[in-house]
């Protein structure tokens, strides 16, 4: 690993958007999506993606021109086609407004279809949660996730994350998969030449498997606690795809792995709550913050300083690295001079 300052990193990225066609505003929300999610350490999801993401840009799956509009919507809610834009600028576009409609009417739903991949849904999360808003933010994708008596995907590894305001502090934050892991961590462990563990993959015999090179063609991912993930990973995708009218299941397309000329056909929903218009905000704070030490000072398992908040461990390498700069992992930088490659913004 080497250390690149968020900031170098950021301008880095944006140089490569811009280089794509992009205007400065998307490249800048999209770069800053990418960085902010390296510097939490979920390398997964960070500036790794941008290689596949300049690919689409450059063949036309994704356009680097496209801006979201609102297809239709009432007071509290939105349906906004984001017309094969990079999934960054649609799920900003998105969040935004949302924010906008929860800051008149208390509540609102967004509902956003017709995206590239969105990445970190916990990005979008923060965002509002660092207005002052509670955040869920659900996803879908092309199925790689069994769910309980299948032996094949049936469901995307749907994206599920929440963010709570916290009075002088980070937001709460949780972003998952409703797999049992992102596949990403599939193809990062089988790149480094690490076994993966049992509970990750189900083989074409729906037993399990440890065998990471049978993805995504030969397995499927395992659910996230068996029942439960998949009705969460079904709830994302109602949420997501059937109630704002975008493609569902296999609907859509792998953006990884179709022609770069293919849209990919994403969708998200961003569901916004204004603390202060339901609760006083003081009184909302002071509840949280008890509600906080209260888990903080929980008497701790062996090997184990404190309990953790969703998140914490993510803002502390976010200050980290904001500080010291972001440690870049091998396979991320190889990603990064791959992209470096394509759009021909030197990355030393």
């Amino acid at each position: 690993m080497r250390l690149i300052s968020f900031d170098d990193l950021k301008e880095r990225v944006v140089a490569m958007l811009l280089a794509c066609g992009l205007d400065s505003v998307p490249a800048d929300d999209t770069a800053d999506a990418l960085v902010t999610t390296d510097a939490m350490g979920v390398f997964t999801h960070g500036v790794k993606l941008l290689a596949g993401y300049v690919k689409k840009l450059q063949a036309g799956g994704y356009s680097a021109q496209a801006r979201p509009t609102i297809e239709r919507e009432g007071p509290a809610w939105a349906i906004i086609d984001g017309h094969s834009a990079l999934g960054q600028v649609g799920g900003v576009y998105a969040v935004r407004h949302a924010i906008e409609k929860a800051r008149r009417f208390g509540i609102a739903y967004v509902g956003l279809k017709n995206v590239g991949h969105i990445g970190a849904a916990g990005y979008y999360a923060g965002l509002a949660a660092r207005q002052g808003f509670i955040a869920m933010v659900t996803g879908n994708d092309i199925p790689s996730v069994a769910v309980p008596g299948s032996r094949r995907a049936v469901l995307g590894s749907n994206p599920l994350a929440y963010a709570i305001p916290v009075m002088n502090g980070d937001p709460i934050l949780l972003d998952i998969a409703t797999a049992a892991v992102a596949g990403g961590k599939v193809y990062a462990a089988l790149r480094r030449g690490e076994t993966i563990p049992s509970t990750w993959l189900i083989g074409a015999d729906g037993l399990p498997t440890t065998d990471g090179s049978l993805y995504p063609h030969s397995a499927a991912l395992a659910p996230m606690a068996g029942h439960k993930g998949y009705g969460l990973g079904l709830w994302c995708e109602i949420m997501s795809a059937i109630l704002p009218g975008g493609n569902m299941t296999w609907q859509v397309g792998s953006w990884m792995f179709d022609p770069p000329t293919r849209p990919s056909w994403h969708n998200a929903s961003f569901t916004i709550i204004d603390v202060s218009a339901v609760a006083p905000p003081d009184e909302f704070g002071d509840r949280m913050r008890k509600l906080i030490d209260e888990l903080h000072d929980s008497p701790t398992a062996e090997g184990s300083d404190r309990v953790l908040l969703p998140g914490e461990r993510e803002w502390t390498n976010y200050r980290a690295a904001r500080e010291q700069g972001i440690p870049l992992p091998i396979d991320v930088e190889e990603s990064l001079c791959r992209a470096a490659e394509l759009t021909g913004v030197p990355f030393p």
